[in-house]
C-alpha cells in the first residue's frame, strides 16, 4: 500500500528555518513527481512546490520562491522541503502529495496525513 509520512514540523520563530521530510513507500518513487501543499488555519489548500520524478526540475509558488527548496532522495524514497526565512504567514499544516505522472499537471492521488508548522514568537 502507498504510504506518505511527514516529519519535522514544530514551533519555530520568525526568521528561522525548518526542514520537513516525507518518507514514502508502496510505489516506485523515481517514477512520479511529488509536491508539497499546505493549508493555513481557516484557509483553503495552497500548493507550495513540486519536483519532477528524477529531481531535474522544480517549481515554486510565488509566496515561497527564494525561501523554500524542494529536494528528493531516490535511495531513501524521501521528499524534503527546506524552509528558510519563515514568517507567520507560513503557519499551516503541510502535506506531501504524490503526483499522477513523472512531470505532468498538478493532480494528486495520495496524500500524507499532514504536519503542523507554527511560526510564532
Amino acid at each position: 500500500e502507498v504510504q506518505l509520512v511527514e516529519s519535522g514540523g514544530e514551533l519555530v520563530q520568525p526568521g528561522g528555518s525548518l526542514r520537513l521530510s516525507c518518507a514514502s513507500s508502496g510505489f516506485i518513487f523515481s517514477n512520479y513527481g511529488m509536491s508539497w501543499v499546505r493549508q493555513a488555519p481557516g484557509k483553503g489548500l495552497e500548493w507550495v512546490a513540486r519536483i519532477n520524478n528524477l529531481g531535474e526540475s522544480t517549481t515554486y509558488a510565488d509566496s515561497v520562491k527564494g525561501r523554500f527548496v524542494i529536494t528528493r532522495d531516490t535511495a531513501k524514497n524521501t521528499l524534503y522541503l527546506q524552509m528558510n526565512s519563515l514568517t507567520p504567514e507560513d503557519t499551516a499544516d503541510y502535506y506531501c502529495a504524490k503526483e499522477l505522472t513523472p512531470s505532468g499537471p498538478l493532480y494528486f492521488d495520495y496524500w500524507g496525513r499532514g504536519l503542523q508548522v507554527t511560526v510564532s514568537s
